[in-house]
């Protein structure tokens, strides 16, 4: 039943992060249920205002203090931190996207499991990128997205893995351009670049001019299939390889080989799904979005991608666990 009824939950986060209440609470600090009804203009009556908040305040988002019309809410801890929209460590921005596109096309997984096609704008016919990147506004908050699925990610993979060796990095598909950011600040000996469609180069390079960093930071327009790739020491893919079948996936692990000097590492920093299939319920259910998604993307083992990695020609690989579901799996040359 919890899990049946679990889109209720996610529903009253989301929707949270859609109306900003928590960017809202952040520069207010606390409100009562009225401030907050007057504030996003809810027609609801009182009572249902206390059942939202209170729930958001035994999910843990909020706190409070008082009781119904005594009530003062505020942030709670983490909130604050991560879902403040005006803070530069938010990570709302894939809620934003869940609220907006996947809830709705969610709603088809029979169909797409009976069919094996994507549920999202492709059944109106329009492609899924073309769709994201049809718009300034569609555009900015799929990047915004992905940059926040990765943060953590990106931040615990730069700690982690031994850059001593290397003097450079290309990040395909680099989106916001947050991995060569996070790389480049904790690692002074590398050049970074951030590889991706020309329609996103502008918003990598403003972050990249907000973390002051262009001289180690650039961008690189391409299409990561029509393309060859830049060279570099280190290629990285962040939740790439999973949107494609086998035979693409091979294809890109390829690229990324030829781009490599001997010794050089190709990564995949993804929700690795674990060989027995039994604990990463996170990836296999990102792979079930992959069919909503694509269709043809799925999410994979490390066996698979060792398997993949032998056909692209790299010689030896190993797994390095991440934040939470997620891992980097690497491939040397």
């Amino acid at each position: 039943m919890q899990i049946g009824t679990g889109f209720w939950a996610s529903k009253i986060l989301l929707s949270a992060v859609q109306f900003e209440l928590f960017t809202i609470l952040a520069s207010k600090g606390k409100m009562s249920a009225a401030e907050v009804k007057s504030e996003l203009g809810f027609k609801c009556s009182d009572r249902h205002v206390y059942d939202y908040l209170d729930a958001l305040a035994g999910f843990g988002f909020l706190t409070r203090e008082g009781l119904l019309e005594s009530a003062v809410y505020s942030n709670g801890r983490d909130t604050d931190v991560f879902l403040d929209k005006k803070k530069p460590t938010y990570i709302g921005g894939l809620l934003e996207m869940l609220n907006r596109r996947l809830y709705q096309f969610w709603g088809s997984l029979e169909e797409g499991l009976r069919t094996g096609k994507p549920q999202n704008e492709a059944k109106s016919g329009v492609n899924m990128f073309e769709a994201l990147y049809s718009s300034p506004e569609a555009l900015r908050e799929f990047i915004s997205a992905m940059g926040g699925i990765q943060m953590g990610n990106f931040k615990a993979f730069v700690e982690k893995f031994d850059f001593s060796k290397y003097h450079s990095l290309l990040d395909v598909g680099g989106a916001g351009g947050f991995l060569s950011i996070f790389a480049a600040q904790r690692h002074p000996q590398l050049k970074c670049t951030s590889f991706d469609l020309a329609a996103v180069e502008p918003i990598a390079k403003e972050n990249i001019a907000h973390f002051n960093i262009s001289d180690k930071v650039s961008t690189a327009p391409g299409d990561f299939f029509k393309d060859d790739l830049p060279k570099a020491d280190v290629v990285v893919m962040g939740n790439i390889l999973h949107d494609w079948d086998e035979e693409k996936k091979v294809i890109l692990m390829t690229k990324a080989y030829e781009a490599l000097p001997k010794g050089g590492a190709f990564v995949a920093i993804e929700s690795v799904i674990d060989n027995e299939r039994k604990k990463n319920l996170f990836g296999m259910i990102m792979s079930l979005n992959m069919l909503i998604e694509t269709g043809d993307g799925f999410d994979y083992t490390f066996d698979d991608f060792n398997i993949w990695a032998k056909k692209a020609g790299f010689s030896k690989t190993e797994l390095i666990p991440l934040m939470g579901p997620s891992s980097a799996a690497v491939a040397y040359k």
